[in-house]
């Protein structure tokens, strides 16, 4: 398991922000005083593009907050350094016009957006998983079109006859427009990644179980002729030693009551397979205190939906945390704390200074 994958050993250091919802100075409680209003939200971001982040992930749900590309939009004008990935669900909105909107968005960034694609079901519906990836791997094959040919011609299942011009869709990126970063551990997501997508993006496991996805996905888009970069999505908690980071891990659960409210049960997520695959890791391999290997906490998932670990210790260990999973593979961390902002400055002082940063959008077209 020592296998470097990675040719040098660089990052893209990216940050979460709270368009769902779930910002809080206590897991598993509501916080009234960092509700997913716009306001909050554009605090969070500035502070991020200020700190040196280079991404941001904008999620996409169906919960009191922010919608996403209109949000994007609106941040674009707010931030001058960070980019912004944003999430699009398929489905939701017609492919020839979500390219539009992509576009709109690219050419307000200068070329600071990056995609997060969401296969997931569509709000309020229950829908055939081969039905969502094919619609998932459609959509982006239009956008494909749409950003590198002249046309948009497509005959699929799902959009059976699409023929139109591309002028109206045109991104800012020009060499192939914007990065997709996609995740899901079924069989027909890898599928789709490793067919159409640039970024792999896993939730916290154990290292073994990693690199273990890490080599599947690689030969999965070889097969393809491709090659994919990967991306982790995990929590962190540093602090000037390990004692402390750890008492603050107990502190942020000190007021969740696993038979009381849980805000983890509001997400759509909930009851994914990524969801319970990291509850399953969490409760045959954790210790009393809920760590599945040194450093690699899973009991935030106890109280929140979605990624469910975080990495904890003091710099050093965190840092040598993220070396050994770039040394796996990973090239781009999209790292969140709580509260948001206050964990964004303790990672930006103590760890991102000894972090070597780049972006993807600019650093894998030049060198793959």
């Amino acid at each position: 398991m020592t296998e470097i994958r990675t040719k040098d050993r660089y990052c893209e250091v990216g940050w979460f922000d709270d368009l769902c919802g779930g910002d809080t100075a206590f897991l598993g409680w509501p916080d009234a005083e960092r509700t997913s209003t716009f306001d909050h939200c554009s605090d969070i971001i500035k502070v991020a593009d200020r700190l040196g982040y280079d991404n941001i992930l904008l999620p996409n749900s169906y919960m009191n907050g922010q919608e996403t590309i209109p949000f994007a939009a609106a941040a674009a004008l707010q931030t001058s350094r960070i980019n912004l990935l944003t999430a699009v669900r398929t489905g939701e909105i017609h492919p020839p016009m979500l390219a539009r909107h992509i576009a709109t968005l690219d050419h307000m960034l200068k070329g600071r957006l990056t995609v997060n694609i969401i296969n997931s079901d569509l709000p309020g519906l229950t829908e055939s998983p081969d039905l969502r990836y094919k619609r998932c791997e459609e959509v982006i094959q239009i956008l494909r079109q749409s950003w590198t040919e002249n046309r948009i011609e497509h005959k699929g299942e799902v959009y059976s006859n699409l023929s139109m011009d591309t002028g109206p869709v045109k991104p800012f990126q020009k060499n192939g427009g914007p990065l997709l970063y996609f995740g899901g551990i079924s069989p027909g997501s890898k599928e789709v990644a490793a067919k159409q997508c640039d970024v792999f993006l896993m939730w916290p496991e154990p290292e073994a179980a990693i690199h273990s996805t890490i080599g599947e996905m690689s030969v999965l888009a070889g097969r393809y002729g491709r090659t994919i970069d990967f991306g982790l999505r995990i929590h962190v908690i540093v602090r000037e030693t390990e004692q402390e980071a750890r008492q603050y891990a107990k502190h942020i659960m000190s007021r969740f009551d696993p038979s009381g409210f849980n805000l983890k049960h509001k997400a759509q997520d909930s009851q994914s397979a990524g969801v319970l695959r990291q509850d399953r890791v969490r409760d045959t391999m954790g210790d009393a205190d809920d760590f599945v290997e040194p450093h690699l906490w899973m009991g935030i998932g106890r109280a929140r939906s979605g990624c469910g670990g975080a990495i904890v210790g003091n710099p050093a260990q965190v840092l040598a945390k993220l070396n050994r999973y770039m040394d796996l593979g990973i090239r781009a961390f999209i790292l969140s704390g709580y509260p948001l902002i206050e964990e964004a400055e303790y990672f930006a002082r103590l760890v991102l200074p000894h972090l070597p940063q780049a972006k993807l959008n600019v650093l894998q077209r030049r060198l793959i």
